[in-house]
């Protein structure tokens, strides 16, 4: 693979030949993503990253619980935009916070003071004040993150979780995810997730600490998928379709 493109780039162009090669017209609706990742041989996440790709260039249209449509079909010679070559998935990005906060989370419970539990519990009561005025905003989020990277007292560490926050704030994928979502019932969710953290951390446990990280960004990456998906349920019938010739 090229160094300068991601896997998912390189999927959003097999996808911008078929819509080029004449199977398709404007207005044409794709098959479901769950087809499509199977026929490719390849994630739901990483085919979602695709799809979102494509559709920040204008070329498709997601409609919640009806599915994709074409909108433009790109010209023979188009290729990827370089204003899409430093961007990067989002659910890719969730799996480099998965195994590098984890393990932040795990050695901050070996180095943890009270001051920084305190910064902590006053950050868990931000999210909670946030979740209740009905605030779209993730201030408080990441700073609970970033107070855990400031626990191992690691300056190094603290760089690296804020770059990846950073490359969040940066994303227009990211932005274009959560334009698919309205259902904000999962900020509680998260929320809980993150009194699990602080529990472990509190403990100074450092394998449920790592165990409670690595299960809050496994649920982040989840809901997101869920709540993102814009197929239309019946569209996956086809996988539970008995074959007529064997016994029920």
């Amino acid at each position: 693979m090229d160094g300068q493109r991601r896997r998912y780039q390189e999927v959003a162009e097999v996808l911008r030949k078929e819509l080029g090669n004449g199977t398709f017209k404007v207005g044409d609706r794709l098959r479901p993503e769950r087809q499509i990742a199977e026929e490719m041989n390849v994630s739901r996440s990483l085919l979602r990253e695709a799809m979102i790709m494509l559709e920040i260039e204008g070329l498709i249209d997601v409609r919640k619980g009806s599915g994709t449509y074409v909108v433009r079909l790109p010209d023979a010679e188009q290729v990827t935009p370089t204003s899409n070559l430093e961007d990067i998935g989002p659910f890719e990005l969730l799996q480099a916070r998965q195994l590098m906060e984890s393990n932040i989370a795990a050695f901050a419970a070996s180095m943890v003071t009270k001051a920084d539990i305190l910064r902590m519990r006053d950050a868990l009561e931000r999210e909670r004040e946030d979740l209740a005025k009905g605030s779209g905003g993730y201030e408080a989020d990441e700073e609970f993150h970033l107070l855990i990277a400031e626990a191992t007292q690691n300056s190094v560490l603290v760089d690296m979780v804020r770059n990846l926050w950073q490359q969040r704030t940066r994303s227009r994928m990211w932005d274009k995810l959560h334009e698919r979502i309205f259902d904000n019932t999962y900020r509680e969710e998260w929320l809980n997730d993150h009194q699990d953290i602080l529990d472990a951390l509190q403990r100074r446990d450092p394998q449920a600490a790592k165990q409670a990280m690595w299960q809050h960004l496994e649920n982040v990456k989840k809901r997101l998928m869920e709540l993102s998906d814009v197929d239309d349920p019946a569209f996956d019938a086809y996988l539970f379709q008995q074959d007529p010739l064997t016994p029920a």
